[in-house]
């Protein structure tokens, strides 16, 4: 099943759209290979308002955001995770209209030493006033956002449920543009996929990611979303068949469609697929389960 992406989006860099009835969101100027068109930072209801995902630290996008919010009061900040395209201007907007924080802190700070930069990096400073890491509410004037924990992507993901429209803010948990990266490790695929179907047991009829498109075949989506996740870990065990194996083995064979330049970026998701068949019995490795295992069916 080919995942039926989304990518076309009418904006302006720095505008307000009104994109639902209670939703508004203003798109920062920081397209890239982890962006996609950049970040999109959503306002969620009219005088008393909470804002998603306010982005990187960026000045224009400050600016961009205090203006479509002009007259009306914040009364949440809510962040998805702390990558550094979502979270860092949470502060200067903080201080700009005295509004609280709320998201998950990370555990602890687990650094990717691999070399290979599959993200926009991590914001290490990310603090919540309010923690949202089991799930919980914030509500405003006919609105309720409900953070509902998605570990995967990164190990504090939350999305956020907004029952009056049926919808949900998804960050990069679920992404219109393209499939979501899972690295370790704090990416965790296990969890990613858990997380995937609980996101699809609530029948949303709506999907707003961070960035692009929002989704609106919900159900479809997240199955080929998993779908293509089921098969790359068939390839895997369909490959050790063959025998023993790592991952640099493995890469040029399961990729050989692939520009080799991103063999790197794609051996970390390949490493992600192993530790979970791993913690699956699936497979066994010869040592600590990493890069540089060896690994044969169990």
């Amino acid at each position: 099943m080919a995942i039926p992406y989304v990518r076309q989006l009418d904006f302006a860099y720095g505008r307000c759209d009104q994109v639902s009835p209670l939703i508004r969101r203003v798109i920062c100027n920081n397209p890239g290979p982890f962006t996609y068109l950049g970040t999109g930072t959503y306002i969620v209801g009219r005088g008393e308002v909470a804002v998603i995902d306010p982005g990187p630290d960026d000045p224009a996008h400050l600016q961009a955001i205090l203006g479509a919010l002009e007259g009306e009061r914040v009364s949440a900040i809510v962040i998805t995770h702390h990558h550094s395209d979502h979270s860092p201007l949470a502060g200067p907007l903080k201080a700009a209209t005295g509004a609280p924080i709320l998201g998950c802190a990370v555990a602890r700070h687990e650094a990717d030493d691999s070399g290979v930069r599959m993200e926009a990096g991590h914001d290490l400073a990310f603090k919540p006033d309010v923690s949202l890491c089991g799930g919980g509410e914030v509500k405003g004037p006919g609105w309720t956002l409900e953070a509902i924990p998605t570990p995967g992507h990164t190990s504090n993901h939350l999305c956020y449920a907004l029952p009056e429209e049926n919808a949900c803010f998804t960050g990069d948990h679920i992404m219109g543009w393209s499939t979501t990266v899972i690295t370790p490790p704090d990416g965790d695929m296990s969890d990613y996929l858990e997380s995937l179907r609980r996101i699809r047991a609530r029948g949303f009829a709506t999907l707003w990611p961070t960035h692009g498109p929002p989704v609106r075949d919900v159900e479809a989506f997240i199955d080929a979303y998993l779908e293509h996740r089921q098969e790359r870990i068939d390839q895997i065990l369909g490959a050790l068949k063959a025998g023993p194996a790592t991952i640099a083995e493995l890469t040029p064979r399961l990729y050989a469609d692939v520009d080799p330049k991103l063999w790197p970026a794609a051996s970390r998701s390949m490493l992600a697929a192993m530790i979970h068949l791993v913690r699956e019995g699936l497979l066994e490795a010869d040592r600590d389960v990493g890069p540089n295992a060896t690994y044969r069916l169990a």
